[in-house]
């Protein structure tokens, strides 16, 4: 068993759980004024946000992960790729799988958060998530091998692809999948292209339920436009293997389910002797850990709540906000300063339907159509890691968006 970051000079020693947006926001602020190791599962880190365009043949995998290291050269931080099996609060230690030992002044908790069934049966044997690079893959995969089926037939067989939860991911999905039917499914093949039905689940009155009523009015126009068959105030039951089934009416025909429905806090920091609420790591206002002052939470996993006493929404923005505050909170106690409240500064939301198609929402502000669509299309670029992977995403893109056509349909989840 091997011991690492034992102490060598005056700086805090400080060991974060979680490459994500959080993480590396933390990191990279404490690179220079902190001794930091950052530990991961995985040795990249994935840009969320556009995975659904993966799963729907919009971007090839590999432009949307960059390795942790590339993330943070030119920086004193260091990188671990494993995973936590234990706390020694006593002694300051987080213990690897690999069996080293971590020794900290400070510990951040950003191990994001995974799918979440809420109980409904069938959705981890039937249902696909979307919070991996191998499940957007398998989603893909899934999609094009029954279209591939659904060629073989020249009559009336249709295929059902159901995308449950009406929020910012389900909503993207359920439009990507409608313009990869009618774009280039269609120039493949009209007849397979025009017996597939594209199905949206929400179980709350309408959908994008975070923006005001006239956008989300306004994209569930943009959907139904599309050919997408917007189902509000239908709550799931169960997922079954070719059907969902519902809690009041007819079941849903669904030969590819794809849950967008809601996440959780990653479940291994309920295997790290941390107090828990709900699925997050109970935190306060500080974002410090409830009875462990030297232990702090951010992002997905950070039980924090918001003044009006509600969780922090699992966003990429709370997750870099908080990740940098606490990082000043770390600088600031080291430097004898007062610790201070975490305060999110919401800069607002935004969601794209389609090509010309998006609504953005910043504070009474709001923009809708061709322009909100360029400003999603810009942001996410801006915020996408790796000088190589904006350069191949724009080249996607652009491909895609002159030629109607998406490149990477490959059934690549096994290759035999």
């Amino acid at each position: 068993m091997s011991t690492s970051t034992s102490k060598t000079s005056s700086k805090p020693r400080v060991v974060i759980l979680g490459a994500g947006f959080g993480g590396l926001t933390a990191a990279r602020a404490l690179a220079g004024k902190a001794e930091v190791v950052v530990v991961d599962r995985h040795n990249f880190q994935t840009f969320l946000p556009l995975l659904y365009q993966v799963s729907t043949a919009g971007l090839a995998a590999d432009h949307v992960v960059h390795p942790v290291r590339g993330a943070l050269r030119k920086t004193d931080v260091k990188f671990r790729m494993g995973s936590p099996i234990s706390i020694d609060h006593k002694n300051k230690t987080v213990k690897l799988d690999s069996s080293e030992l971590l020794e900290f002044d400070h510990l951040i908790i950003a191990m994001g958060s995974v799918t979440a069934d809420f109980g409904v049966p069938g959705v981890s044997e039937n249902g696909l998530g979307m919070k991996t690079v191998a499940e957007a893959i398998q989603i893909r995969a899934e999609v094009m091998r029954r279209f591939e089926d659904l060629a073989r037939f020249e009559d009336e067989t249709r295929l059902s692809i159901a995308v449950v939860g009406g929020g910012p991911t389900g909503v993207e999905m359920a439009g990507a999948l409608a313009e990869l039917k009618r774009g280039p499914l269609h120039n493949d093949l009209a007849h397979a292209a025009e017996h597939i039905d594209i199905y949206l689940i929400e179980a709350g009155p309408r959908i994008l339920p975070m923006f005001s009523e006239k956008l989300s009015a306004r994209a569930t126009r943009d959907l139904q436009k599309l050919g997408v068959h917007v189902r509000t105030s239908t709550a799931v039951r169960e997922v079954k293997p070719r059907q969902i089934i519902i809690k009041d009416g007819e079941p849903i025909p669904a030969e590819v389910t794809v849950w967008a429905a809601g996440v959780k806090g990653e479940p291994t920091s309920a295997s790290l002797n941390l107090p828990i609420v709900g699925s997050r790591v109970k935190a306060g206002p500080t974002l410090q850990v409830e009875n462990y002052p030297h232990i702090w939470a951010v992002g997905d996993i950070s039980g924090a709540l918001n003044p009006e006493g509600r969780f922090y929404p699992m966003v990429a923005p709370v997750a870099m906000q908080q990740g940098r505050f606490v990082a000043e909170q770390i600088i600031n106690l080291a430097a004898g300063k007062p610790l201070c409240e975490f305060k999110y500064k919401d800069k607002g939301s935004m969601a794209t339907i389609g090509r010309h198609k998006a609504v953005v929402e910043v504070g009474k502000f709001s923009m809708v159509g061709a322009p909100a669509w360029f400003a999603w299309l810009w942001l996410h670029l801006f915020y996408l890691l790796g000088g190589r992977n904006k350069i191949g995403t724009m080249a996607d893109w652009t491909w895609n968006y002159l030629t109607f056509d998406r490149g990477n349909r490959h059934i690549m989840d096994s290759l035999d």
